[in-house]
């Protein structure tokens, strides 16, 4: 077998060029999903101080950000309301409203940029005064059938507003087939499913929760319903069972500190997979860029290569705008 100097790695690492040309991965603005919050509010941009460089947007501010994402090439975008306090209640029935503010986004996304694909959250925690994504008993357990049947309802709400995908955020058991039933029978066959197949109970959402207005509503955690950290045979399992019923694509989230688990799951089932690159994430780049730590533009590149190494068909992260246009350069 051959040796040094007759191989040496470092030819084909010598010239910009030839990296190009051996480079197993590619990244294009294509490969990106777009998480948008929206807000009530007319005319307005709201800040949100924990996830610096992220905003609220009335109606008309997502509808341009519709625009930018079509005009960076980024393919689908995914909304998250920020339901006012009085509009929530401990069963989440805002959820329903088929003009609520999730279903007005959606619609004026469609009317304005029917080729950006819209993904749309399926999940109560946006809606209840409690925060937990489902229903909760009088013990504080988050109840899993009685759920499953308002999300049912919640997805078909926003497919019926005229959402691409709908996915179910909320890890309870059965919800895939239900709302993928619901949806053949209420003629919306080609809405796609992307489920939150393995959504881990992790410490990296709190910027999210702010940025949705849960922060503090909570009295318990979501451990019971969110998967353990500790665990991948798990999520193999939790994969498995949603695509036996009818999801089209899987999410793993949170992101970069579960890479082993897209890997896993790639290579287990080759289905199109995602992961969340999550609010706390992008906090913490954020963070390193504030202090000097780290480059932003090579941060950002280079975690959203790790997920495409480790088998991402997708990645939905805050930097979305920001990476389109240093790969569009």
């Amino acid at each position: 077998m051959s040796s040094y100097p007759a191989i040496r790695p470092r030819r084909s690492r010598a010239t910009a060029w030839s990296r190009r040309l051996h480079a197993e991965n590619v990244l294009t603005p294509a490969d990106l999903i777009w998480p948008l919050f929206v807000t009530g509010r007319q005319g307005v941009e709201e800040p949100i101080a924990s996830l610096p460089g992220v905003s609220r947007w009335s109606l008309d501010g997502i509808v341009a950000r519709g625009r930018e994402a079509r005009d960076l090439g980024i393919p689908c975008i995914a909304l998250f309301p920020n339901t006012p306090a009085h509009l929530r209640s401990e069963d989440g029935a805002e959820a329903l409203n088929a003009d609520n503010l999730m279903c007005r986004a959606i619609r004026a996304l469609k009317d304005a940029v029917p080729e950006v694909g819209v993904l749309t959250d399926v999940a109560l925690d946006p809606y209840t005064t409690h925060g937990h994504d489902g229903l909760v008993d009088a013990a504080g357990y988050v109840v899993n059938d009685a759920t499953a049947d308002l999300l049912v309802r919640q997805a078909l709400v926003q497919a019926e507003a005229g959402a691409d995908i709908v996915a179910p955020s909320d890890m309870m058991d059965g919800r895939i087939g239900m709302i993928r039933d619901a949806l053949e029978d209420g003629g919306h066959a080609n809405v796609q499913i992307m489920s939150y197949a393995a959504k881990y109970a992790s410490a990296f959402y709190g910027p999210f929760r702010d940025a949705v207005g849960s922060r503090g509503l909570l009295k318990s955690d979501k451990k019971t319903y969110q998967m353990d950290p500790a665990n991948a045979e798990e999520a193999l399992r939790e994969v498995a069972l949603d695509l036996a019923e009818g999801a089209d694509s899987v999410m793993v989230k949170p992101g970069l500190p579960y890479l082993d688990i897209v890997a896993m799951v790639k290579q287990r089932f080759e289905v199109p997979v995602f992961a969340y690159q999550v609010s706390g994430e992008y906090a913490m780049i954020e963070a390193a860029v504030a202090v000097g730590a780290g480059d932003r533009d090579a941060l950002v590149l280079e975690t959203l290569m790790a997920f495409k190494r480790a088998g991402c068909s997708g990645v939905l992260t805050y930097h979305a705008a920001h990476a389109a246009r240093l790969l569009g350069a």
